[in-house]
Parts: structure tokens; sequence; C-alpha cells
């Protein structure tokens, strides 16, 4: 039997979920604030706070996806940088169709 871990638990509660939802927007902002400071600081603080504000928000999601629609190329990006699942399998998707393509 394997046990949920203490993040997914609190997760189910929904005011976990809508501070999480704010700390990953906040995340987000200061990401853009400190953009222009020497250093890596907007890789690392904008990616978490996305994927904190995709991870408990549908409304976030939607938006994402809608903004994967009509810029594929940037969401690719995004997808790349913050390592999601579903971009690697897409990838391996396009990778196999375009092997039996060219037979």
């Amino acid at each position: 039997m394997t046990g949920r871990s203490l993040y997914q638990r609190l997760r189910s509660n929904a005011q976990v979920r809508t501070m999480l939802f704010c700390a990953g927007v906040l995340l987000i902002v200061a990401g853009v604030i400190i953009a222009p400071l020497p250093g890596p600081g907007f890789i690392i603080l904008s990616p978490l706070g996305l994927m904190l504000a995709l991870q408990n928000s549908a409304w976030a999601k939607r938006r994402y996806v809608r903004f994967k629609r009509r810029h594929p190329r940037y969401g690719d990006w995004t997808d790349r940088v913050m390592r999601r699942v579903s971009a690697a399998r897409r990838r391996a998707r396009d990778r196999i169709g375009d092997i039996l393509d060219d037979d």
C-alpha cells in the first residue's frame, strides 16, 4: 500500500491550493522584477512560479494551453524549461512520426 506524500495531501485542501497558486504568481512577478539584474534569477524563479501556478489552478492551465496554441515556439520553449512530461512525450511522438514518414 502506497501512501500519499505530505505535499499531495496538502494540495487536496482548496485553501492550500489557492496559497500555492498565489505563491507561484508571486514567484513569476519576482522573476520579472529581478530579470534586469545580473545572474540567473529570472531563469530559476519564473519556471518555478509557472509550475506552481499550473499545478494548482485550472484557470492558469487553460490560459497556458491557449498561449501554447497561439505561440507554439514559445510554448515548446517553456515546456522544455519546465521539463514537462507531456512535452517530452510529444517530442518522442514527433520523432517517431518523422521516422515513419521517411520510409
